[in-house]
């Protein structure tokens, strides 16, 4: 039968840290997407790639030690191959940890789908002595086995090839068993017979697997069955024969079943597998033990999140002002084309000012992600929280809650979810709680604009650090407070598995980044688009608001008084009636305007701390200097002129801004940040700063896309605000204000995607709403403190 042009599904199953995703990078490349497993948050990874005539579909199923469905990831990945019945399962294994891993491959041969085996890592397993003879292994199981090396894409076409045989001889093999001895035996060919006559799967699953998983007590198995005409008699056969093998073999049908297994795989090693010089030190050896030490650990680790924090402000300065730049440039183009008024104000203040505020901010995210990337990927991830286990401890907790807590760095939905792998229920909920507690990177861009704002830039990185440094101490001293009051019991013993370092591969790497930039964008795009056109409109109505002075009638007046001075101090000693009429004076006036100009682009270009922006500053003097020798009487009136226009200027300007301010004030958001004022107001907040904290419950990227609003509606000019100059001009804040609204941010409520993954892991409102309560309620005590503390300090 032709096979041109059909589409064949491919499902990746492997333990954690086989590789499994590395190889399904290589094989999609950019053709993929996430999304969730239907009715669960399980992460859901598809792509899709082309092998000679037929279009593959890949599946990227959740990393799982067996297929006994006791956690919710072994539950999808068993489901999906039993449900949806992928053509082939290719079944990535991590060479060097063969035993353990073609356990694994037991259960889905037992599954009676077509199969390939790809020995992966390969590399490591060589360097440590151990050669797999593959032939072998696929005779012994009857299916392809293929040499792969992830990483380095080696394999790849060779494990294509074997997918695409397997798929055109695919149901012409004979079903694999596993010989589990006589007294096993006999039971599963009873319960076999039973099922096969009930059918309760609708054939859909082997028989001779379900009578497995009876034995198994496996409880998805077991509510199956009863459905079936037969089914109390299969349940109570299931139940007679657990009871008497625990009886006669004094151990439970699973472990005994386990136990067979793992004899059937150690008469498979033995015959395929040859180790030599296996007590030589490997490279991940000697590494971690320095990494790992006792002594190194811990600083070696703090030492890298301080650089990652100094790179992502250090390297993403230019880049971040080049996209600035652009979105200046757009604000001010779409306010040349757009006629004044509301629809003006919505574009350029509303969307532009909103949206363009956060996305400012990417290069920060992107290296980041590029940083924790690279972490993860080298394998130091798991180190660090081997290194963090003994702190844990000490807490009630063991070191893998640290994982999700480290995965709460790039987002803190993922974090959540990634407390699944908890076993012991108190320790998961526990870190549900303390996760939101870790700095995401949607907070990322608040605290890159205080910092901006308030610190000098080689202390950057340093502050940035204290920030995340601070999340760690609170979740670990909030998880003591749990353990101890609300959620008591002997904390688990920590095992988990050290998987060997790699160097990270560029694609993989790019890959990852891609994924959660593009999620940060569709967020610009979506959620942070919406709330900032709703926190314009907001801002910007009612109109009809009662000022406390005439403002154009000021305005009218300042402009008359320094037109009256102007002709009174500069024009009546030269005997001209305006400006204009001397042509030496207004050149004069003209030049000094166009130098000052100069100067205060390459401040804002170069730094006004910078040596360049001084030897600019000396050439400017320099050269107003020589204009002033060259006709002193002339330089005295321009000089004159200008002191005039700049006093008349800062009286419009700050009018304008009163006026501006006003009408913040009267609007609605500025009710609802005035009704935040009081609880506030002893951190150092004030009301503006209110309605970004209030705002920021939807998403934490929208603090910094509600200041830049309402900067925007609040500015004098017509064109795109800098918010870090905004807020460094503002009286309220101060660098003590900024590092407390940073300490804020940080704990207070997390998002409400996170809310809602919260609340579906503990499947409880009462927990949800605790976590709500208790980060506000904790936000504002360390803020009081820091702030009042501060104050006493003399900061």
């Amino acid at each position: 039968m032709s096979t041109k042009g059909k589409v064949y599904t491919v499902a990746l199953a492997g333990n954690p840290n086989s590789g499994k995703t590395t190889i399904f990078n290589m094989l999609t490349g950019s053709k993929q997407h996430v999304g969730n497993y239907p009715g669960v948050t399980v992460e859901k990874r598809e792509g899709s790639c082309s092998y000679n005539d037929v279009q593959l579909r890949i599946i990227d199923l959740p990393g799982t030690y067996s297929l006994t469905a006791r956690a919710e990831d072994e539950l999808v990945a068993r489901q999906y191959i039993l449900q949806e019945q992928p053509d082939v399962v290719v079944n990535v294994l991590d060479t060097a940890n063969l035993e353990r891993n073609l356990y694994l491959s037991l259960q889905l041969l037992e599954l009676g789908r077509p199969l390939v085996l790809a020995l992966n890592m390969a590399d490591i397993a060589q360097q440590r002595g151990m050669k797999v003879d593959m032939e072998r292994l696929s005779r012994l199981l009857g299916i392809s086995v293929v040499n792969t090396v992830g990483n380095r894409s080696k394999g790849i076409k060779e494990l294509l090839s074997s997918v695409y045989e397997t798929v055109q001889s695919a149901g012409k093999k004979d079903a694999f068993t596993v010989n589990y001895g006589p007294e096993l035996e006999a039971a599963v060919s009873n319960l076999t017979e039973l099922l096969l006559s009930g059918n309760p799967a609708g054939g859909q699953y082997p028989a001779r697997w379900m009578a497995i998983k009876l034995l198994e007590n496996d409880q998805e198995i077991i509510a199956l069955v009863k459905n079936a005409a037969n089914g109390d008699k299969i349940l109570q056969l299931a139940v007679e024969v657990r009871m008497a093998l625990a009886k006669e073999a004094g151990e439970d049908a699973e472990m005994l079943i386990a136990n067979r297994r793992y004899a059937h795989l150690d008469r498979i090693i033995k015959e395929v597998l040859v180790a030599e010089n296996q007590d030589r030190l490997t490279l991940s050896d000697r590494l971690d033990q320095v990494l790992t030490s006792r002594i190194f650990g811990l600083p070696i680790f703090f030492a890298l999140m301080w650089l990652l924090f100094n790179m992502v402000f250090t390297l993403s300065e230019q880049p971040a002002g080049w996209i600035e730049d652009g979105v200046a440039l757009l604000g001010e183009w779409a306010g040349t084309y757009l006629p004044d008024g509301d629809l003006k104000s919505l574009v350029v203040d509303g969307m532009i000012g909103g949206v363009g505020g956060v996305i400012v901010f990417l290069p920060n995210i992107i290296l980041l992600f590029l940083g924790i990337a690279i972490l993860e990927d080298s394998g130091y991830m798991a180190r660090a929280a081997f290194i963090m286990d003994r702190i844990m401890r000490a807490v009630g907790l063991h070191g893998k809650s640290f994982i999700p807590m480290l995965i709460g760095f790039g987002c803190g939905v993922p974090a959540v979810m990634g407390a699944r792998t908890l076993e012991n229920p108190r320790d998961r909920l526990v870190t549900i709680l303390v996760v939101p507690l870790m700095s995401c990177s949607a907070r990322l861009p608040v605290y890159t604009v205080l910092i901006s704002a308030f610190f000098a830039s080689e202390m950057a990185g340093t502050v940035l650090f204290s920030i995340y440094l601070a999340g760690i101490i609170l979740a670990i001293l909030m998880a003591r407070i749990f353990r101890s009051f609300l959620l008591t019991g002997e904390a688990e013993p920590f095992v988990m598995e050290m998987p060997p370092y790699h160097v990270p591969t560029v694609r993989s790497i790019l890959i990852h980044m891609w994924e959660r930039c593009m999620l940060y964008l569709k967020k610009a795009g979506t959620v942070i688009l919406a709330v900032s056109v709703i926190i314009w409109f907001l801002s910007s109505y009612p109109k009809e608001i009662e000022y406390s002075k005439d403002y154009e009638a000021l305005t009218a007046a300042a402009e008359a008084a320094f037109t009256e001075q102007v002709a009174k101090e500069v024009a009546a000693p030269l005997n001209i009636e305006k400006i204009e009429d001397h042509s030496a004076l207004a050149e004069l006036i003209a030049k000094v305007k166009d130098l000052d100009e100069t100067l205060a682009a390459s401040g804002e270009e170069l730094g006004e701390d910078s040596e360049e922006y001084r030897q600019a500053e000396i050439a400017r003097d320099n050269e107003v200097a020589a204009l002033k020798t060259a006709n002193p009487a002339i330089f005295s009136a321009a000089a004159q002129y200008l002191e005039l226009e700049a006093a008349r200027d800062a009286t419009a300007e700050q009018l304008a801004r009163e006026q501006a301010g006003e009408d913040l004030a009267g609007s609605y958001a500025g009710g609802i940040g005035h009704a935040i004022e009081p609880l506030i107001k002893p951190l150092g907040f004030d009301w503006k700063i209110g309605i970004a904290l209030f705002a920021g419950f939807a998403a934490k990227e929208v603090v910094v896309s509600t200041l830049g609003t309402i900067y925007s509606i609040g500015a004098v000019d017509e064109t795109s605000v800098e918010i870090t100059k905004m807020l460094a001009q503002d009286p309220t804040f101060s660098p003590l204000v900024a590092y407390t609204l940073m300490l804020f941010v940080l704990i207070y409520v997390p998002c409400l995607a996170a809310m809602a993954v919260i609340r579906r892991e503990t499947n409880s409102w009462r927990w949800t709403f605790f976590t709500m309560g208790y980060t506000i309620a904790l936000a504002w005590i360390v803020s009081f403190i820091v702030y009042r503390g501060g104050l006493l300090l003399g900061y």
